[in-house]
């Protein structure tokens, strides 16, 4: 400090404060420690006032801050509760895709990916919550177009029911779920089964016929499936018995065969799955290898 003035040199500040003189002389640049005058031969002079502006400066600065947040609180154009605050959700947001990032490079290293697939897990993986939801409302909005019915419009609704975002640490099973989701949204093989579904199902009760018939199924057709009894077998015509009244009109018999063809369809039972793992939840045994067995069943004995 010069005992005259008073006054600091950007070297003698830089001892003073234990910064480089070239960091202090970039903040004088960006306009965050303005000098105080400046001598005769053009250099910057600094007051007292500087050395407790630097200190706030490195403290914003060890922190996180930008230079422009910081000008804008030290020109009191912003508070600093209101900095800290938009800062700390900039750092909530940076740990959660850091988070994401740690969860792809696991799944990456449990799998032999090429490098298409590499790009396609990280892309889907950092789409944003309105994009992933965009991407699912597409297929659904495709899936029920002009189909006007309570039954479809509750199945649509259940259908769109994603998660607002991936957990803020998700598993490699959950990054694995949508990657998988939004492939499978985007087979038109897939799009066109569950569109034919949804026509072919608008004249009939097939919400309620399917949540009736299911625990029946699950029960009788899944303990024919675990103790290995076949659908065509002579054993299986007494199971059928308990699932499907065997006094069934013949007329209702082939429409129940036309549902359940619709209904067993494993890529459709594995969207729910999907769904579930994305929720957190552990997704249900699979159901369509039991519905399948009654289908064959009454193939077989109707």
């Amino acid at each position: 400090m010069n005992d005259v003035t008073g006054l600091y040199t950007i070297g003698q500040l830089a001892q003073r404060t234990g910064l480089r003189a070239r960091t202090i002389r970039f903040w004088s640049d960006c306009g965050v420690l303005p000098p105080a005058q400046r001598s005769g031969g053009g250099y910057r002079l600094y007051d007292a006032e500087a050395v407790a502006r630097l200190d706030l400066v490195r403290t914003l600065r060890d922190l996180g801050l930008g230079l422009d947040a910081i000008q804008q609180v030290l020109e009191q154009r912003a508070t600093l509760s209101e900095v800290a605050d938009l800062h700390v959700k900039a750092l909530d947001a940076e740990i959660r895709t850091l988070k994401v990032r740690r969860s792809v490079l696991r799944v990456l290293a449990n799998r032999d990916n090429s490098t298409k697939e590499i790009a396609l897990i990280n892309a889907l993986a950092r789409l944003s919550a309105r994009e992933r939801q965009q991407i699912i409302d597409d297929f659904v909005d495709h899936a029920f177009a002009g189909v006007v019915d309570e039954d479809a419009a509750l199945v649509a609704g259940w259908m769109r029911d994603l998660p607002p975002d991936l957990p803020e640490d998700p598993t490699s099973e959950q990054i694995d779920a949508w990657v998988e989701l939004a492939e499978l949204v985007g087979n038109d093989n897939f799009r066109q089964t569950v569109r034919g579904m949804v026509l072919s199902g608008e004249d009939d009760n097939r919400l309620e016929y399917g949540l009736t018939l299911r625990p029946s199924v699950l029960e009788h057709a899944g303990a024919a499936l675990s103790r290995g009894i076949a659908p065509e077998s002579d054993g299986a015509r007494l199971i059928l018995r308990r699932i499907v009244p065997e006094d069934l009109p013949a007329e209702e018999s082939a429409a129940l065969i036309r549902w359940l063809d619709m209904v067993a369809q494993p890529r459709v039972e594995r969207y729910w799955q999907l769904l579930s793992i994305l929720k957190g939840h552990k997704p249900s045994p699979p159901a369509v290898p039991a519905f399948a067995w009654v289908l064959a069943a009454l193939r077989a004995h109707r």
